[in-house]
């Protein structure tokens, strides 16, 4: 009995060495290229007139973080764009009506521009293939702009395989070099059966895509989910995380708070950022579930699995169809009463 229970510690010992090791050895950045977020980002208001489309964010010289606006659709989805030495990367197109060509074509304009350079070629691939992350695919691949040359890749298990060398769809991983950026590509169906998370190797970050964020973490297929979210504690094991950024904020800075389906204006919303705390948590949240689909509050997040019954949907759709209303009525003046 001592031998087992001293054999047990020991492997509690050990795991809890493999969550805890310094991601590096000294508190001095390393390596990694830091950047800048803001303290409130623009959502749907106060007056959607003056609110302009999307937000650009330069996180620092080779990431810009674009935000659409609440005012043209109640998603609000977040998209990044990357640079490396060869190639840029699009990570998703945004939602409904989100118009991003303009704001983007301006944007890589301005970075050639800063760069001295005459061109650089896009590469558009997106986190998962729900609607309010491809919407915008079509207008880019209208786009006819000599000096950004546009491949898109669709929004498909298939086509990420073959495009990040994932040899083995989703247990291995796979990666793509833009040119002295390397992205690590790490499969994690559950929230989607194409979900897949990013790594960028020079900023530390993680993008999560609908997998994680301050919001409702929406389940399909509980098992991958799980899977696939022990499958993101292993990636980052012993590897920088800088950053955790997903697709949506739905979070107030209020703990366990959140905003209702169909919300237009969040003026006191979480901040976009997660920790590799929040994925240990969710990792362990999922565990103490014991494979049992259930509904989770947490200060960050909530574990949101699909609803099963008639009822429970019935239900959303009314709760979504009221805050919508009650928003899209005060959109051009939210402190009205």
């Amino acid at each position: 009995m001592k031998l087992r229970t001293s054999f047990a510690l020991l492997l509690a010992l050990f795991a809890l060495h493999i969550r805890c090791q310094a991601q590096l050895p000294e508190p001095d950045g390393g390596s990694i290229q830091r950047g800048v977020l803001p303290e409130h980002w623009a959502t749907g208001g106060p007056r959607c007139m003056e609110m302009p489309d999307w937000q650009v964010q330069e996180y620092n010289p080779g990431l810009y973080i674009l935000r659409q606006s609440g005012c043209t659709d109640f998603e609000k989805p977040f998209v990044y764009l990357l640079f490396g030495k060869e190639k840029a990367l699009l990570l998703d197109t945004g939602s409904r009506n989100g118009n991003l060509a303009p704001a983007l074509q301006s944007t890589i304009h301005r970075w050639l521009k800063r760069n001295s350079l005459a061109t650089i070629p896009l590469l558009v691939v997106h986190t998962h293939e729900h609607g309010d992350h491809v919407a915008g695919d079509a207008a880019l691949q209208a786009l006819n702009d000599s000096a950004i040359p546009i491949t898109l890749v669709p929004a498909k298990v298939d086509a990420s395989r073959s495009l990040y060398h994932i040899a083995h769809w989703p247990n291995d991983i796979g990666s793509i070099d833009l040119g002295d950026r390397v992205i690590d590509a790490i499969p994690i169906p559950g929230h989607s059966a194409a979900s897949i998370a990013l790594y960028d190797r020079k900023t530390a970050i993680l993008f999560s895509g609908d997998t994680l964020y301050p919001g409702r973490l929406y389940v399909h297929n509980f098992p991958e989910f799980v899977a696939s979210i022990a499958r993101l504690v292993q990636f980052t094991s012993g590897k920088p995380v800088a950053q955790i950024l997903g697709n949506h904020i739905e979070q107030t800075r209020t703990p366990f708070l959140d905003y209702p389906e169909g919300t237009l204006y969040q003026p006191d919303e979480h901040e976009l950022q997660l920790s590799r705390g929040s994925l240990l948590e969710l990792e362990d949240a999922l565990v103490s579930l014991h494979g049992r689909p259930s509904r989770l509050a947490f200060r960050d997040f909530t574990i949101w699995p699909s609803s099963t019954t008639a009822e429970e949907r019935k239900a959303e759709e009314k709760r979504f169809e009221t805050t919508q209303k009650q928003q899209l009525s005060h959109m051009w003046d939210q402190a009205q009463p």
